[in-house]
């Protein structure tokens, strides 16, 4: 069984390489290039390929696949928006995804960006590095007794509202799925009614069509004023357009994003010595009650070995044609 892993980073290879011995039927080879229509040829001959959300598993990169014998895309990742499925299944190909790997993962780094921006940690940081031990522009909020507003409840969401709990905070929840698991401590409310009496608010639901800019300028009037707004889900919940002029309109007190909607041409790359024409995330860099990371959620130790293990047990099964709860 040949695998064909695209955009490998240093932390891919050394996590998959760490339990290769536990597949002896499964030789992969590594290559740094993006899943894109140019490069799916190179998969010619391989069985299966290996991808992440930032590749394009679009209908004419599926036909290349296809054409190259590729029976298999396996999504190292819980999110499958830039897979066209239809034509995927049109095509014969299985389409895997680790939906699960570290749900406590994300949720960790959700409240950590939402207590950055708070108690705003970076500008404390580079404040005391110079020298300058004043607090002017330090000043947080209390979010113990605060209510914290969760979108979507799911096992990443899930753990977000144990972590929530945990600091003494009103949980209150929003899913179209009601998580029985949390009956004891999260009421379920309307979407409405959690953007107007949240004082946190996390995205941790898909990107589908009816989430898709659910957080709009519309969204955002409904909202407390003074609110912190988290995103660790997927960056096209939120029309980022939008989402500036609310900051112009000092709706928030504060935003930790690990997503966005740019960030396609700019995950795990290093464009430092670009200069970023024309872009919406320079714009929201530009303010300082925003904090945004790299699309890092999921780096942590335990995750990574959880999605190469699944990633591996995802190709035996495709191969097999064993459908599994894995299955887009």
């Amino acid at each position: 069984m040949k695998l064909l892993f695209y955009a490998a980073k240093t932390y891919d290879i050394k996590s998959f390489d760490s339990i290769l011995s536990n597949f002896p039927d499964i030789e992969i080879d590594y290559i740094e290039h993006e899943l894109e229509p140019r490069t799916a040829i190179l998969a010619k001959d391989y069985d299966a390929v290996c991808a992440f959300v930032s590749a394009d598993v679009s209908a004419q990169t599926l036909e290349i696949l296809s054409g190259c014998g590729v029976k298999a895309v396996l999504m190292r990742c819980a999110g499958y928006n830039n897979v066209d499925v239809d034509k995927a299944k049109e095509l014969g190909i299985a389409v895997k995804r680790v939906p699960a790997y570290s749900p406590e993962s994300v949720a960790e780094l959700a409240m950590a960006l939402a207590m950055a921006v708070n108690r705003r940690l970076y500008k404390a940081y580079n404040k005391v590095r110079e020298n300058d031990y004043t607090l002017k522009g330090l000043r947080g909020v209390l979010f113990y007794g605060k209510t914290a507003g969760i979108v979507g409840t799911g096992k990443i969401g899930a753990a977000m509202c144990r972590i929530c709990r945990g600091f003494g905070m009103k949980v209150i929840a929003y899913d179209v799925y009601q998580n029985p698991d949390l009956k004891d401590f999260v009421e379920y409310v309307s979407l409405d009614e959690l953007l107007k009496t949240s004082d946190l608010i996390s995205l941790h639901c898909p990107l589908l069509d009816s989430t898709y800019h659910m957080i709009n300028i519309e969204s955002i009037k409904k909202m407390k004023d003074g609110v912190i707004l988290v995103n660790t889900s997927r960056g096209a919940l939120i029309d980022t357009d939008e989402l500036i002029e609310g900051i112009r309109l000092n709706k928030f007190l504060g935003i930790g994003l690990d997503v966005y909607e740019e960030e396609t041409g700019n995950v795990y790359e290093d464009r430092s010595d670009e200069i970023m024409q024309h872009s919406v995330t320079a714009r929201l860099l530009s303010f300082p009650n925003v904090m945004m990371t790299s699309h890092q959620g999921f780096y942590t130790l335990e995750a990574l070995e959880a999605i190469a293990d699944t990633t591996l047990n995802n190709m035996i099964d495709a191969l097999k044609g064993i459908q599994t709860g894995n299955d887009v």
